[in-house]
């Protein structure tokens, strides 16, 4: 994953937290804020995070959401792999053929 500048990160960090970091504006934090992040002030600004504890799919789920959001509102965004869905990395099975439905009775 590669990060430069100008793009919005959301990541899984070393010690199981996920946060944003990049350029974040009054309306991306607005969309963090939605998805469930949390600011924190901190001696060099904002720390964006998500709540501790909160179960690895809840949080992926959330990480996932906030993406998807900033991306609509055409933000750079970087996404963690650890964040992406698992069936995103398996490859893709064909669906079941679909039945026809029964006919309708008159």
């Amino acid at each position: 994953m590669t990060v430069t500048e100008g793009q919005i990160e959301i990541a899984r960090r070393p010690g199981g937290e996920i946060d944003v970091s990049g350029p974040l504006d009054e309306l991306a934090l607005a969309l963090l804020k939605r998805a469930g992040f949390l600011t924190e002030p901190t001696l060099r600004g904002l720390w964006v995070r998500l709540p501790f504890d909160m179960g690895r799919s809840w949080e992926n789920e959330r990480g996932r959401w906030a993406a998807e959001m900033l991306g609509a509102a055409r933000y750079p965004v970087v996404l963690d792999d650890s964040l992406r869905p698992a069936s995103a990395h398996t490859p893709r099975t064909r669906a079941p053929a679909l039945r026809a439905a029964p006919p309708r009775r008159r």
